[in-house]
């Protein structure tokens, strides 16, 4: 059974909001002040929803299981996913796997928007060597399989996990700028090339592409910029702007609802509890059936009349046997296979077993199930800031791309803003010597500032914890062991694997900046609000309104 998003939280889009216009205006519970109201303030509120997914996403609702649970034997003995219980929250997932076509959109980008940047549309081509062996003929696939359209909806390979994470931020802004271009926020896609439209697709006035951080932070605003239908702007403090009539006008906020969170990988967790899928098995908080794969039943071909018999994933059933017998082939498939072949699991996802391994957001350690959060797992965070140009003005410093420079977090909690401005007089020197330098961080003990920073525990804080709970001396890491905080997890086998690698809790990695002919990726987004996916014809207690306040 696919769960299925309801029609109502599909519908429901944030920007909602009771304008000035409405008989009965909403009123703070706490002040009585009326909302969307430009004569007492402009308090602006919007109707809460439940925001759809962005685009190739599928929703995910969240819950327990137990993470390692469906491995019925370790026959490498690696004893690295011992099972625990967990919980994921609800979250969105890629119906398939990042295809080559997708990545030739993300190349076309690159190409149209910094076309004399060599270096940057080089870094982001997949490496099509992955394909080369000293004793296989792959040398067509080298030439084609990423760019010819015989090969344009199988799963891109030889990507990195670090260039799949430029891939998430790329869709991430491109997704949020259509909606934006697409509603009239933004100069609209047809008015681009015309005059004082901004330029050529991608590129606004200021002669750099659309980010979300920077746009969000009211940096990305005026002519060759601002659409037609921008969010009417209630505050006393707004000037006469370009709306019609003259009216003020504003880009859009994050509290407006309408764009997207970033996609980024999932995390370990979160790929396995979607890929064992066990919401189809699950009555009343009661589980009727465990799996071993992302299907039923204990074996790999389907039970069902229409397809009895057939391989359920694509996957090396022998060695030698990548496809089957000619006449007769068992997975129809010798290599890759298009990403929406076989049947979804009951979340709607396609090839979470087989066809490619998929590149994970966490930091491999052997004994991750000793050292976890039971609530959202996750190894890998490396904490960070916005650098600020200006801390008086809250403006974001940008590289030569358009994006917000990032530097290691300096503290486990928010600064005052004293040490704030203390912290950017200290860094002014380096910023001006290179912009797009990591700034000297407080744990070096090198800054005046340290003295004024908060302490955790008469530790210096360190930004990076993908070594959280780490016993072993970090120095031998990549000297007496091949794991380091820039291995990585991938999951779920692939074309070139046996049966026993599509277990969803089977777990291997790869350093970060390596790449495979079996190893793809797809990307998930983080759902805000209720956890609820499918409310319909479920018991739930009643939510009563607030009294409005009345004035005497």
């Amino acid at each position: 059974m696919k769960i299925l998003f309801t029609k109502t939280a599909l519908g429901l889009l944030a920007l909602g909001a009771v304008m000035s216009s409405c008989s009965k205006r909403e009123q703070s519970q706490k002040t009585g002040i009326t909302y969307n109201d430009k004569n007492n303030g402009g308090y602006e509120r919007f109707r809460q929803s439940h925001p759809s997914p962005g685009p190739g996403l599928v929703p995910i609702e969240g819950g327990t299981f137990v993470m390692g649970g469906s491995a019925d034997q370790d026959i490498t003995y690696d004893y690295n996913n011992v099972r625990r219980r967990v919980t994921v929250p609800s979250f969105y997932m890629d119906e398939t796997e990042v295809s080559n076509q997708d990545w030739l959109d993300y190349l076309h980008w690159i190409n149209i928007t910094f076309p004399q940047d060599r270096e940057l549309y080089y870094n982001a081509v997949p490496d099509t060597l992955v394909w080369r062996h000293p004793l296989s003929y792959n040398e067509p696939y080298v030439d084609n399989y990423l760019r010819h359209p015989a090969f344009q909806d199988y799963p891109v390979v030889g990507v990195t996990w670090d260039q799949a994470q430029d891939y998430c931020s790329w869709r991430t802004d491109r997704t949020n700028e259509n909606i934006l271009r697409e509603t009239g926020k933004m100069v609209a896609w047809k008015d681009m090339g015309k005059k004082g439209g901004g330029g050529d697709a991608g590129i606004a006035a200021n002669g750099q592409p659309f980010n979300t951080d920077i746009y969000l932070n009211g940096q990305m605003t005026g002519a060759g910029i601002d659409g037609k239908k921008m969010m009417p702007n209630l505050s006393p403090n707004a000037q006469a702007g370009t709306g019609k009539g003259g009216k003020a006008v504003r880009p859009v906020r994050m509290e407006d609802g309408i764009l997207k969170q970033a996609y980024r990988l999932p995390s370990e967790a979160e790929w396995e509890y979607a890929a064992l899928a066990l919401a189809g098995n699950t009555q009343f908080e009661n589980i009727d059936d465990g799996k071993i794969y992302t299907w039923n039943g204990m074996g790999v071909r389907s039970a069902k009349k229409k397809t009895r018999g057939l391989i359920m994933a694509n996957f090396k059933r022998g060695n030698g046997d990548n496809a089957g017998v000619g006449g007769y082939l068992n997975d129809k498939a010798d290599i890759t296979a298009p990403v929406r072949s076989y049947a979804p699991n009951d979340f709607g996802l396609y090839n979470m077993a087989g066809n490619v391994n998929e590149w994970v957001a966490d930091t491999y350690r052997q004994t991750s199930f000793e050292e976890f959060e039971d609530f959202n797992p996750f190894r890998g965070n490396e904490f960070s800031n916005k650098r600020l140009a200006d801390p008086s003005k809250g403006l974001y410093a940008k590289d030569k791309y358009g994006k917000p420079i990032k530097d290691p977090a300096h503290a486990n909690k928010k600064l005052k803003y004293s040490e704030l401005l203390a912290l950017q007089q200290q860094n002014t020197v380096a910023q001006s010597a290179n912009p797009n330098a990591p700034l000297t961080t407080p744990q070096t003990g090198s800054l005046p500032i340290d003295s004024l920073l908060p302490k955790n525990s008469g530790k210096a804080y360190n930004p990076d914890a993908r070594g959280e709970k780490d016993e072993v001396n970090k120095a031998l890491y990549g000297t007496t062991t091949l794991v380091n905080d820039h291995s990585k997890v991938y999951k779920g086998g692939s074309w070139n694997d046996m049966a026993f690698w599509l277990n969803p809790a089977t777990r291997r990695f790869m350093d970060q900046d390596e790449a495979s002919a079996e190893v793809g990726f797809r990307c998930a987004m983080t759902l805000v609000g209720a956890p609820e996916i499918n409310p319909n014809g479920k018991p739930h207690y009643p939510v009563k309104k607030a009294k409005p306040f009345k004035t005497r």
